[in-house]
């Protein structure tokens, strides 16, 4: 009998932070992540939340779904705004306010934020050896991780990256997800 529940575990399906699917492997949750060109020339990266695993097939088809969240960078690829959309409305932030360095000469690749539950979480980059991003609560609670895939495992139709999201974190994924996809921009743009 299992005494754990199962992580949601988000495969990566190009590595790509601008443009992938996060498919749980036990087809649980399902995210697609797309560029969109403003007219402003900024670039905003588009996060779905779809009801099904990725194909090429839903990939061929018109898409007219709505994003649980846009991420819009200005054109020189620094930090513009984030918005989810909530039941009550959208909620605009400043990203430089939404993803905050933990400390003043900290690193740029080490933020802290607040999710919908009120609570800070923060993202660190390779903090834990064989996790590449980690993320936890301020008291130290593993919350969610992004690994890469070994360099002697062979992947098929996937990058072999994964996001793992712990069970009961998994009503934040949207948040987890948008505030992960900035902080690798922020490493992409050396923010």
């Amino acid at each position: 009998m299992l005494q754990n529940p199962l992580p949601y575990v988000l495969e990566d399906r190009t590595g790509a932070h601008t443009a992938s699917d996060f498919d749980d492997i036990y087809d649980r949750l399902f995210f697609h992540v797309a560029t969109a060109p403003q007219r402003s020339g900024s670039s905003a990266i588009m996060i779905y939340s779809m009801t099904r695993r990725a194909s090429r097939h839903r990939s061929s088809q018109p898409f007219n779904h709505t994003p649980v969240a846009v991420l819009e960078f200005l054109p020189d690829g620094s930090l513009g705004t984030v918005s989810f959309r909530r039941p009550a409305g959208t909620l605009t932030l400043p990203m430089v306010r939404y993803l905050r360095k933990k400390s003043l000469f900290g690193s740029s690749l080490s933020r802290k934020f607040m999710c919908s539950d009120g609570r800070e979480y923060k993202w660190a980059h390779r903090s834990v050896e064989g996790q590449e991003w980690t993320c936890t609560t301020a008291d130290n609670y593993l919350v969610a991780h992004y690994d890469l895939k070994p360099a002697d495992v062979r992947a098929y139709g996937v990058s072999g990256n994964t996001l793992t999201i712990y069970e009961a974190f998994e009503r934040l994924t949207p948040e987890l997800l948008a505030s992960f996809i900035i902080m690798r921009h922020i490493q992409q743009y050396n923010l």
